[in-house]
């Protein structure tokens, strides 16, 4: 099982050889592709796509032929293809009353914590409303030092940032072999990995390594993969060049599955709890803390005290009035406005500030310790 039935949150990449054709966009098969989406958006489930192509349509776009093209050519051509790009995304998706926004991002809107945080808030801003995010990378303004250089590996960090429950990576062959396919006829096909050892990831350096069109290869997604399970997403490879490839994964059609080392939710938590460097704290009353032990959110109401300077979007320690640390979490608010707040009743709180942005930290974003967590 893929798990795409029932996700909630799930991300497409699409290299250039499928969108793009050779006198452009390939309408057909982008028109199919969009049925397909529409399929899954009808059951309720938010779609975000990873698409290729600017690059590819820009050089048709300003006659640049087939010769290797340097980082500045690259860049006129994915500023030239991106509108086109994004035209016949609009188009494609426009039949089923579906709205696509462009988004362009750099390496570092996914690993520069507050562009995260900003990259993230209108990522899922864009899903809730039911709009169907088309995400490339922004190679215009990325150097060689700064660039991703692959969507799959962008897809996964997308992914990530949105907690989508499934990666899907269209590729030229419907998922990963003990051998190439095409030269083997021995090679045996690999549905189903839950763990990604150094044989796979050999196997996709060695005889997987020509698959996969564009800059990227079989390589690249084991990469993403590897991305993607630590987040708690499994990773669907498969054959792309079908009129409706998640109709095929769904029917059971060839395709590797990666699962996922952990669940979204736990992945995110334990992301709070290691990986973020706490920039102040936050001092809590005796029954927000109990609150806090049950899975509530920390409201204004309970602080007793804000300690260090700290963003929105930073994390926090969270400590009880003896100074025992009960878990770490993201602030919804700056240290100045949780001053200004704290001890409030949550209807008592855009009267000061002169909006809301509701708990101090939300349920979702808080890891508590071991010793307070619920069993």
């Amino acid at each position: 099982m893929s798990g795409l039935a029932t996700a909630k949150r799930i991300v497409v990449k699409l290299g250039s050889a499928l969108v793009a054709g050779e006198n452009g966009p390939d309408s057909a098969w982008l028109a199919a592709f969009a049925t397909d989406l529409a399929r899954l958006r009808a059951r309720g489930q938010q779609v975000l796509v990873v698409s290729s192509g600017a690059v590819a349509l820009g050089r048709r776009r300003l006659k640049m032929g087939r010769r290797a093209l340097t980082l500045p050519e690259k860049q006129a051509c994915a500023a030239a293809g991106q509108s086109a790009l994004m035209r016949a995304w609009e188009e494609a998706l426009e039949p089923h009353e579906i709205s696509a926004a462009q988004v362009l991002l750099t390496r570092d809107d996914t690993e520069i914590r507050r562009r995260w945080l900003n990259a993230h808030a209108t990522l899922s801003t864009l899903l809730d409303l039911g709009v169907v995010p088309v995400v490339n990378e922004n190679d215009t303004v990325v150097t060689e030092e700064i660039r991703y250089g692959d969507n799959d590996r962008l897809a996964a960090r997308v992914a990530q940032m949105i907690g989508a429950d499934v990666l899907v990576l269209l590729s030229d062959i419907d998922g990963l072999y003990t051998a190439d396919p095409r030269h083997d006829p021995a090679a045996q096909h690999m549905p189903r990995i839950s763990q990604l050892t150094p044989q796979i990831e050999a196997m996709a350096g060695g005889a997987n390594a020509s698959a996969g069109v564009g800059t990227g290869g079989m390589a690249t997604k084991i990469a993403a993969a590897r991305i993607a399970q630590s987040a708690g997403c499994t990773t669907v490879i498969t054959l792309g060049r079908r009129p409706a490839p998640l109709a095929a994964i769904e029917a059971g059609e060839l395709a590797t599955v990666i699962e996922p080392s952990v669940s979204v939710a736990a992945a995110y938590k334990a992301w709070i709890a290691g990986s973020l460097a706490p920039s102040g704290a936050l001092v809590v009353d005796d029954g927000a803390a109990r609150a806090l032990a049950t899975g509530k959110s920390l409201l204004a109401a309970g602080v007793r005290a804000v300690e260090g300077r700290f963003g929105k979007g930073d994390a926090v320690v969270v400590a009880d009035q003896t100074g025992r640390e009960i878990g770490r979490g993201i602030a919804r608010y700056d240290s100045s406005d949780a001053e200004r707040i704290r001890g409030l009743k949550s209807d008592a709180i855009e009267a000061v500030l002169g909006f809301t942005s509701g708990p101090l930290i939300h349920a979702d974003d808080l890891a508590l310790s071991p010793v307070v967590a619920p069993a």
